[in-house]
Formats: C-alpha cells, sequence, structure tokens
C-alpha cells in the first residue's frame, strides 16, 4: 500500500515509523506552540497526504508520552482523515494539565495508522440476534 505525502512546508519532515513493529507513524509540529492550562489549539504538521482509495482511512492518535508527562489529550479522541480529504493534517491539542506546555517545532505530537475500510450495506431490522452479553453495557462483563 503506497501513501503518498504532500510537504505543505519545505522544512517539515515526513511522518515515519520509529521501529519496525510500530502500527502507527509519528507526526510532528510544523511550528512552535504554547498551550495554556485549558487551552485547545490545532497544531499543524505541515502535510497533506493521498490515501489509495476510499477502502483506506487514516487515523490519528495522540502520543501517549504527551497525556502522561503534560497533560495534552486530542479535543476529538481520534482524528479520522477520509479517503477524500486533501488538506493539511492538524492535531487538535488541549491542555488539561496545570502547567503550560510548549510544543516545539520537529516535536512528535501525534501518531498516523493506516486501515482498512469497510463500508457497510445497511439493512433494518425490527429484532436483533440474542447473545450472552445482550444490551449489558460499561462493566456488564466484570471488572478483571
Amino acid at each position: 500500500m503506497i501513501l503518498r505525502v504532500k510537504r505543505l512546508r519545505p522544512d517539515v519532515e515526513l511522518p515515519a515509523y520509529a521501529t519496525p513493529g510500530a502500527a502507527a507513524m509519528d507526526l510532528r509540529a510544523a511550528e512552535d506552540v504554547t498551550l495554556a492550562p485549558g487551552q485547545r489549539a490545532m497544531v499543524p504538521t505541515g502535510l497533506a497526504i493521498e490515501l489509495p482509495g476510499p477502502d483506506y482511512v487514516a487515523l490519528m492518535f495522540p502520543r501517549s508520552s504527551l497525556g502522561l508527562k503534560y497533560g495534552l489529550a486530542f479535543t476529538n479522541g481520534v482524528g479520522v482523515i477520509d479517503s477524500d480529504y486533501r488538506g493539511e493534517l492538524s492535531a487538535h491539542l488541549v491542555n488539561q494539565g496545570e502547567a503550560s506546555c510548549t510544543l516545539h517545532k520537529g516535536e512528535r505530537i501525534a501518531q498516523l495508522a493506516v486501515v482498512p475500510v469497510v463500508q457497510a450495506r445497511l439493512q433494518e431490522a425490527e429484532t436483533l440476534s440474542d447473545t450472552q452479553r445482550g444490551a449489558g453495557g460499561w462493566g456488564s462483563t466484570g471488572r478483571f
């Protein structure tokens, strides 16, 4: 599978897998951004992508170290980049920590995974099949 990547700024690094076993590639900040506690910001990567077609989606995840060390999280949980989007990839971050945090240009800010997509054909139903779990929600299968 080929992922076409366009630099929107000539000085940004292309995404890369940190290790041979990495499931997602690292995305880096294209500019310095400071977030005060509670502040939200779009952190640009300076990159745009072209997925090979509608059978793929790119999913952008926060880096766990930014959350643990600084309290930074994605405002939308996970970024979904559809196959027909050609705009700049940006990480939408919020500072949930107690101190201001500065992300520097070139710093790893997110991870990008490319995964297959199946567009389901919907079939309206009056009933659904029974299962052992049924309609049990959060915690219904036990704590451990």
